[in-house]
């Protein structure tokens, strides 16, 4: 079973930023590249941070408008210096939390998910950018062909991992979502075989009707002395 990688999803052509690129410049890039964020790099290429739509917006929503019905939100130090801001370094989220080409697409959603991120800056072992991978990337495994899917269930999962015969099993996908019938020979082996399809890049959902000819799931009978 391999999940794709975020060499295989990332864009490599990026668009970046210098720390000193002024607030206007900024947004021309982002429109201009139709982009919501860029990363900022030094002068050897490294992310420092990334600046985005969500960053610049701060200034906006920081401004001074006596008529408005919305009371101005509360900002810490921190936030605070980062709306009153006017270049890249100034307004840009920092640290850059980064990724690596070889992470696999679980690892990169979960890191996503750890900092509330929606991209990545993929770097290399020096730190040097390389790419950037997003929320909309790593959803594209959803794409996969139900054949696809249909064909690493059974070769890589059913044949080789859980070495069934193709005749055990059968697996049917639409729209990614898997059926499996037939029987198996312990019935502790059918939940394995679900959590490994729900593995698979492309799966959405799994439903098994799968029968068992031995329960070892049973406690052993004791004997009374």
């Amino acid at each position: 079973m391999h999940h794709r990688t975020v060499a295989e999803l990332m864009t490599r052509d990026v668009v970046k930023a210098r720390p000193d690129l002024p607030f206007k410049e900024i947004v021309r890039l982002l429109a201009d590249n139709d982009v919501t964020a860029v990363p900022v790099v030094d002068e050897l290429d490294r992310p420092v941070g990334v600046v985005s739509e969500a960053d610049l917006l701060r200034k906006s929503a920081d401004q001074a408008d006596p008529s408005s019905r919305i009371p101005a939100a509360h900002l810490e130090a921190r936030e605070r210096a980062k709306a009153e801001g006017s270049r890249a370094e100034e307004l840009m989220s920092a640290p850059a939390v980064c990724a690596r080409p070889e992470f696999s697409v679980v690892e990169a959603a979960r890191l996503m998910e750890a900092h509330q991120v929606k991209r990545l800056p993929v770097v290399d072992e020096t730190d040097r950018l390389l790419g950037i991978v997003s929320r909309s990337d790593l959803l594209r495994v959803f794409l996969r062909r139900d054949d696809a899917i249909r064909d690493e269930i059974t070769e890589d999962v059913l044949r080789r991992t859980v070495r069934l015969a193709p005749s055990e099993v059968t697996v049917e996908v639409r729209d990614g979502r898997v059926d499996l019938r037939g029987s198996v020979e312990y019935r502790s082996l059918i939940p394995v075989i679900e959590r490994l399809c729900r593995g698979v890049d492309g799966v959405v959902s799994v439903a098994e009707h799968l029968a068992y000819r031995t329960d070892d799931a049973r406690p052993s009978p004791t004997s009374a002395y």
